[in-house]
């Protein structure tokens, strides 16, 4: 099986999920936070939407510096939805390579020091489609606090069966 054959049900499967999630946003508590630390219930689902273009920046580059980076900043539900979809279909497309592609090591760097190093598989891996469920699951605390039914993820929640 190819790389690609792999990961692209992968990411279709998650972004499945994500989308579930995003649909529940409520517009009027886009600038909520848990606490002061946490991202804001908006930045937490633009970042959400951005993750798949992170795919992309691992197959299309050799590295990517954060410095200066700026996530969306959507505050309507379809527009975030937007975002990941339009994300996730450059993101297949960006998977669409021979094996030998994912072999290649790919750089984050920040402040002009390297902050991971590693072949895009690991990248892909380890750093960004984990990233998925990760933060999903964060938005899934943020609901419970707010009252907003959970959807279901991997199996049934608490709100739905």
């Amino acid at each position: 099986m190819k790389i690609q054959e792999f990961l692209i049900p992968e990411l279709q499967y998650e972004v499945t999920i994500t989308e579930k999630f995003i649909k529940r946003l409520p517009e009027d508590k886009m600038d909520w936070r848990p606490h002061q630390k946490s991202m804001t219930l908006g930045e937490l689902a633009n970042h959400l939407a951005e993750i798949p273009s992170w795919i992309t920046a691992t197959m299309e580059m050799d590295e990517m510096d954060l410095e200066g980076f700026k996530s969306s900043s959507f505050k309507k539900v379809p527009k975030i939805i937007e975002a990941l979809k339009l994300n996730t279909t450059q993101a297949e497309i960006a998977l669409r390579k021979p094996d030998t592609e994912y072999e290649k090591t790919w750089k984050i760097i920040k402040g002009g020091k390297v902050v991971l190093e590693m072949p895009k598989f690991n990248v892909l891996r380890t750093v960004v489609m984990n990233q998925l469920p990760h933060h999903r699951a964060q938005l899934g605390v943020y609901f419970r606090l707010l009252d907003i039914p959970v959807p279901s993820t991997y199996g049934p929640s608490a709100d739905e069966v």
